[in-house]
Parts: structure tokens; C-alpha cells; sequence
């Protein structure tokens, strides 16, 4: 039995497939239902993001004994009950990685000097020096929240910009390096300068940066959001932008994302309207280099699970 491939995914995945002798169906333009109507055929699934992998889904699979993402995370996977069936999982965490901590780090950079109020401002006739006076980043302290891949590089990167580093990771002990310091949860809110987040979206973390986690910090912040959109509860952060002790916010994700949908909340136009809020569009791990290493490592994964049996 072969693999369904559902997403559009680079080529190198199917070139080396090709070469390890693996059959595969690719249908980039399948939806959830011409899925459904065949995946009992199949034995491996790939997919992006297109659609939910919920329990509905898994019960039509009979054969199935992974799946695969080329992307970072599972969210749209019903993992628990994926497991329960024996089915294996493979992600790329570490294929976007760079990207992320590159996207995130100018996203912050953006923030602390004002450049895209500047730009706009200087693009419409004015010419104001002193409003848009900035932040130096040396000697700030970063708290990045998860220390995985994404918070590795993301350390590494900042390294550069003597900047005191410290990290929480709740699953994980004794991992200070080079790079970051091991801290409790304490120690952030009381030493970070600036946020940023590097944790799987979960049961445990939808919605948990809320008014009552951001009430602990010490000191005014920016905040970086490149995980998941749902992790963060928006007019939390936009009422915490009021009180200053925010002093701006970056988005690459959101809990709702793209149009109209997006629009059609009740904080997207408060949250858009704002000099100190810098959004886009769920980008930060998707560069060309990155499009290109997320197939390469999933189509690793998948030749040695073939390999392995």
C-alpha cells in the first residue's frame, strides 16, 4: 500500500520517494471529502495544514500507519487518538526553524525602532524624528517560552545582539547551553523585556496568555507571537497594550486567520488599527529555503520508517 500526499509539498520529497522505491498517490488539490472517500487505500498520509485529521477521519483509515507533516507542529492532528490506533507521527520542527527565528527577531526589531510607522509616516509627507525614537535590544533580557527547535535558533540567532537570554520549557529540565539560561516561570515575569513564544498549541496552551498571565510581569514588554494564533487570547494582549504595560506586539499567527474571517472578529480591527502591533500573514517559517527543507526531513522520516520495519 502507498502514500497519500494531500498538500502541495517540494519536490525533493517525491524525488527521493522515487529513489527508495515507495509508491505515492499526489493529489494537492484533494479535499477532506475526496479523502475520506479513499484513505482506507492507503497506508501513509501527508498533509500541511488543508484540513483536520480529526476522529471521523482516522475511523476511514484503516491501513493507515502514519502521517506525516511537512510543517512544524501537529496541531490539526488528533494526535491522542492517532496514537491509540497504532498510527505513527512525524512532523519537521527543525526544517523552519531558521526561518522562524530570522522572521521573528525582524518582527521585533521592526517593534522596538518604529520602522513601520516611520515608513508610512515618511511615505505620507511627515517627517517626525522624535516620535518615532527606538529601543536598543543589547542588554534586554529575551524570555522565549518552549525550548525546542524553534526556540534554539531562535537563542542562537539572538546571541549576537548581546542580549541576556533565558527560557522556560515545562516538559524539559537542565537544557541551559550556550545560548540560554534554564529559569522558572518566575524568573520571567519578573526579567523578561521581551516575549516571545516557542510552544506547541495543546489543550493545556489554547487561550493561556490571558489577563491573568500577563498580570505577573514586572516590566513592560514586547510580545512576539510566531507558535500558534490560539495559544494567545487577543483583547487580553490588546488590553494590555492599553495599560502600557505591553509595549508592542508582534503577530505572525492568529486565533483566527485569513479573510474574511479574520475581519469578522471583534478585535481584528482594534488590533490592526495600532502603530505598536505588526502583523503577517503566517509566514515566519515559510521561506524558500524552508519550503525545501520541510520535505527533505519528512521524506528522511518516512523512508526510515519504511527502512525500520
Amino acid at each position: 500500500m502507498n502514500i497519500l500526499i494531500v498538500d502541495d509539498i517540494h519536490h525533493i520529497l517525491l524525488e527521493k520517494l522515487d529513489r527508495a522505491g515507495i509508491a505515492y498517490d499526489y493529489q494537492p488539490s484533494f479535499d477532506k471529502a475526496d479523502a475520506e472517500a479513499v484513505i482506507e487505500q492507503f497506508a501513509g498520509l501527508i498533509i500541511r495544514s488543508k484540513f483536520q485529521v480529526d476522529e471521523s477521519f482516522l475511523n476511514l483509515a484503516a491501513n493507515l500507519q502514519f502521517i506525516a507533516r511537512p510543517g512544524a507542529g501537529m496541531d490539526n492532528i488528533d494526535e491522542d487518538y492517532a496514537t491509540s490506533k497504532g498510527i505513527c507521527l512525524f512532523s519537521a520542527n527543525e526544517g523552519n526553524k531558521d526561518a522562524l527565528g530570522e522572521h521573528m527577531i525582524g518582527m521585533l526589531l521592526s517593534l522596538m525602532n518604529n520602522l513601520h510607522r516611520g515608513h508610512r509616516e515618511v511615505c505620507t509627507g511627515q517627517w517626525c524624528r522624535e516620535e518615532n525614537r527606538g529601543y536598543e535590544l543589547k542588554g534586554r533580557t529575551v524570555a522565549l517560552i518552549g525550548y525546542g527547535h524553534n526556540g534554539q535558533a531562535m537563542a542562537k540567532k539572538l546571541s549576537g545582539f548581546e542580549v541576556n537570554i533565558i527560557a522556560y520549557d515545562k516538559y524539559k529540565t537542565g537544557f541551559s547551553d550556550a545560548y540560554a539560561i534554564e529559569v522558572s516561570m518566575e524568573e520571567v515575569v519578573r526579567q523578561a523585556d521581551v516575549l516571545s513564544f516557542h510552544i506547541p498549541l495543546t489543550r493545556e496552551t489554547r487561550g493561556m496568555v490571558d489577563d491573568e498571565y500577563l498580570f505577573h510581569f514586572r516590566k513592560p514588554i514586547f510580545f512576539l507571537m510566531g507558535a500558534r494564533g490560539a495559544i494567545a487570547n487577543i483583547p487580553s494582549v490588546l488590553k494590555y497594550l492599553d495599560k502600557g504595560r505591553i509595549l508592542g506586539a508582534a503577530f505572525d499567527v492568529l486565533p483566527t486567520e485569513k479573510f474574511p474571517a479574520l475581519s469578522e472578529t471583534d478585535w481584528y480591527a482594534d488590533l490592526a488599527s495600532r502603530d505598536n502591533v505588526l502583523l503577517s500573514p503566517h509566514v515566519a517559517g515559510w521561506t524558500f529555503e524552508s519550503y525545501y527543507k520541510l520535505s527533505d526531513i519528512i521524506a528522511d522520516k518516512i523512508i526510515g520508517f519504511y527502512t525500520s520495519k
